[in-house]
């Protein structure tokens, strides 16, 4: 199997055949998580923190295992689609962690890279056995029907940007470069689970079209929207949430810059800040739950046996074992 490229998911995209892209467009849904998925998160506060808590592992994976933002972006995806399949018993905080490690495992082995399971678990209060973490791999590419050349933003923004007849290399590049950046700025986004990969991939595009070239705007906004595959009410529903997310985090940037620069940190301060810190910490002491050597050996010897059942189980039948 040749080494997964998220901007070509299926086969090469050069000539922009139009089979190959009629089959992006055709086949993107089902590399998204389900309808319902997104409703719950609108109203579940144990979903969001779910997610929340994948994505931050996921994230973590970019320091303890030197993972790249597409490694991180396609396991992020594997996630999402598996939680909108898949019910997620609560109670068992171990099982978002399980999770993680498969989905991370997979995407890795998708793009051919090394994860090491040890360097990823080193800091955290359960360790999985690879047989363990080979079981939930199993559930997790069951729960896909086994679609993991996933089609994502990505796959879109070589069909889109040669729609813009660009002449200048450098750039066609910058813009792609921009464009690609903004997808990662906004992977966290609850709200733009409801858009096409490809309505996702063309609101980026048109963000970093606006910042780059305003002038031009308008004809490389004419150019997607009379793209026969793109419907023109998602595309502007999703290019103005787009649009509004990274404004808020840019002024959210700015203003904590503003407050850095300001503030004054003189070594009486500093110290001040932590007496304060410690006496907190030393009030709120009861609350904190220390995973000692010899508790993360129990948690260790305990889940190294568990989930000796077939791959088609739910996971709500996996208990670590006594």
């Amino acid at each position: 199997m040749d080494k997964f490229d998220l901007e070509d998911p299926l086969t090469s995209l050069d000539g922009h055949q139009s089979d190959t892209i009629s089959a992006l467009f055709s086949s993107e849904s089902d590399h998204m998580p389900s309808y319902n998925y997104f409703q719950c998160l609108k109203t579940s506060d144990f979903y969001v923190s779910f997610r929340q808590e994948a994505i931050s592992l996921i994230l973590q994976a970019q320091y303890s295992s030197n993972l790249d933002p597409y490694t991180q972006y396609l396991a992020v995806n594997y996630m999402d689609r598996f939680i909108s399949w898949q019910e997620i018993p609560q109670g068992n905080p171990w099982i978002v962690r399980l999770l993680v490690i498969a989905c991370i495992s997979l995407a890795a082995k998708m793009k051919e890279i090394h994860f090491s399971f040890s360097d990823f678990q080193r800091d955290e209060g359960f360790m999985f056995d690879p047989p363990a973490i080979q079981r939930m791999e199993l559930l997790v590419l069951d729960a896909l029907n086994w679609r993991m050349r996933s089609i994502t933003p990505f796959s879109f923004i070589t069909f889109f940007v040669s729609l813009f007849q660009l002449k200048d290399p450098p750039l066609t590049q910058a813009l792609k470069d921009r464009a690609t950046n903004i997808i990662f700025q906004v992977r966290n986004e609850i709200n733009l689970l409801e858009f096409k990969p490809s309505i996702i991939g063309a609101s980026a595009l048109l963000l970093a079209c606006h910042e780059l070239f305003p002038l031009q705007f308008p004809s490389f906004e004419t150019s997607v929207l009379s793209c026969e595959y793109v419907n023109e009410e998602k595309m502007m529903e999703c290019f103005n949430e787009m649009q509004e997310m990274v404004n808020n985090e840019m002024s959210e940037s700015i203003v904590d810059m503003v407050s850095s620069s300001s503030s004054t940190r003189t070594p009486v301060s500093v110290l001040d800040c932590h007496c304060s810190k410690s006496e907190n910490e030393g009030t709120n002491s009861t609350m904190v739950t220390t995973v000692t050597p010899e508790n993360r050996e129990i948690k260790r010897r305990k889940l190294n046996g568990f989930c000796n059942h077939s791959s088609t189980m739910k996971i709500s039948q996996f208990q670590p074992c006594e």
